[in-house]
């Protein structure tokens, strides 16, 4: 350990006390962490002006208990947190101010039956589906022309979604689309979720954060800022997004560092750049990202269309897995790595959204209210919307949130099996559309009657051109 230096939260972390529940918690971009007493105290010591010393003694006289006695459980305390990059270490300050972070308003404890054991934690906020990218792997909906002239939900409709998101006990909003750049009053949707308390994301393509508006989101509130590339050189990365659009993301890279925002990379990967993941994660390294997630295309939306043309192969997929883990390996506490593994490829099913209903909600630009950003895919699942109904009513009594909650629904294997209360069955949306059935056993489980039918699309062969993107 550092005796000499004094230890703060990163930038990008956020230490704050439920109301509703009295329980310390530690955001941080895309995820958070509930903290145990020993822990919260140990934390809310990592000013920057306490060294190692320092805290100890104050732990000491919190706790009545010996210094040898905390030393152990303090040391591994900020070994983790630093292996994750939530604090850092410097030399002591006068004072460090902590980033402004609104006490909440007190949360609603989850009610009604439907939804006993179950907490929303993040809102993913789909601004618009507009977008000025084309990329071909994209998972918003493939767009049916009976459908243009859909109406986006105004400011105040969605200010009112954010209040109420809150009141279920929701943490992070995160800002997508689409692309959420587009949207004139992000900045201002931005303020009022962060006045109400929330970990603020902007998950972005980067076009149009210029370094006036990447100030103004930082003074409006804005957490941390996901930011896409398609590639790590330029010519294949324009070639995937369907317009010139690698060099104007290096620029918005840039002003988001400038104005001390936390970055994440994220990159899509599949078959034309899966073999170049050293190369991208040189381009994390070197733009300052905090964190750098690989996410091998999930085939819905556009993606599923393009699929025969997306798809690696097993050899791709173990040779960049394997490029990943060593480059976590070196970074660690520098920049996290997250390789995600597609389901196509492991004969195991995912924890979809963490289980169906369980942790998050999508509202999308027209105020429908998913569980998982996708669930569109199941077409006769009846969405409820945020213009006729409120978001606890559809957390709580839905038959789309109920749908697929808990285990009564499985079919099997899924309802005998062991694992069934860690992977809930997979992917509802995936079943659906590989089987048209999205009560059916997710086929990337190897145990699933329909798994061949995820094996005759690994062996298809793939097309040559991409079906890009279209804006509705």
């Amino acid at each position: 350990m550092r005796n000499d230096l004094a230890p703060r939260l990163s930038d990008r972390a956020r230490l704050r006390k439920e109301e509703a529940t009295g329980r310390w918690i530690l955001l941080f971009p895309e995820g958070l962490m509930n903290l145990n007493e020993s822990a919260a105290s140990i934390l809310r010591l990592c000013d920057g002006r306490n060294i190692l010393g320092e805290i100890l003694q104050k732990l000491s006289m919190e706790f009545n208990a010996p210094v040898d006695f905390l030393a152990g459980d303090v040391e591994t305390t900020l070994q983790k947190m630093e292996s994750k990059g939530l604090i850092q270490w410097n030399e002591p300050q006068e004072a460090v101010p902590a980033p402004e972070f609104p006490t909440s308003p007190g949360t609603a404890a989850v009610g009604g039956s439907a939804a006993d054991g179950y907490r929303p934690l993040g809102l993913l906020a789909e601004l618009t589906y507009r977008c000025p990218l084309h990329c071909p792997y994209c998972s918003n909906p493939v767009w049916d022309k009976s459908r243009a002239g859909e109406k986006e939900l105004t400011g105040e409709k969605w200010k009112e979604v954010l209040a109420q998101a809150r009141a279920l006990g929701v943490l992070h909003a995160l800002f997508s689309g689409g692309e959420p750049l587009q949207r004139a009053d992000l900045e201002e949707l931005v303020a009022h979720a962060h006045r109400l308390g929330f970990y603020t994301n902007l998950i972005t393509s980067g076009l149009g954060f210029s370094p006036p508006r990447a100030g103004a989101l930082k003074e409006a509130g804005l957490d941390s800022v996901q930011l896409s590339f398609q590639a790590a050189e330029e010519a294949p990365a324009d070639e995937i997004a369907g317009i010139k659009a690698h060099a104007r993301k290096l620029e918005a890279a840039q002003a988001v560092r400038s104005v001390g925002l936390p970055l994440t990379v994220n990159i899509v990967l599949h078959r034309d750049n899966i073999g170049r993941v050293e190369e991208i994660i040189t381009l994390a390294e070197s733009l300052g990202a905090h964190r750098l997630e690989l996410a091998n295309t999930q085939y819905y939306g556009w993606a599923f269309r393009n699929r025969s043309r997306l798809l690696p192969t097993r050899e791709q997929v173990l040779e960049s897995s394997r490029a990943a883990a060593k480059a976590r390996e070196r970074l660690r506490g520098k920049m996290e790595v997250l390789y995600v593994i597609p389901d196509y490829f492991y004969d195991r099913p995912k924890p979809c959204m963490n289980g169906w209903g369980r942790r998050y909600i999508t509202v999308n630009p027209y105020g429908n209210v998913l569980p998982c950003p996708t669930a569109y895919s199941i077409g006769n699942l009846k969405l409820e919307n945020v213009r006729e109904k409120g978001l606890d009513w559809i957390w709580n009594e839905s038959e789309s949130f109920n749908r697929f909650r808990g285990t009564e629904w499985m079919p099997e294997p899924c309802s005998s099996c062991d694992l069934r209360e860690v992977d809930f069955g997979g992917c509802r949306c995936q079943a659906a559309l590989l089987t048209g059935n999205p009560a059916a056993t997710d086929p990337a489980c190897g145990l699933s009657p329909d798994r061949p039918k995820l094996e005759a699309a690994l062996e298809a062969p793939g097309t040559a051109f991409w079906d890009y993107r279209q804006n509705p």
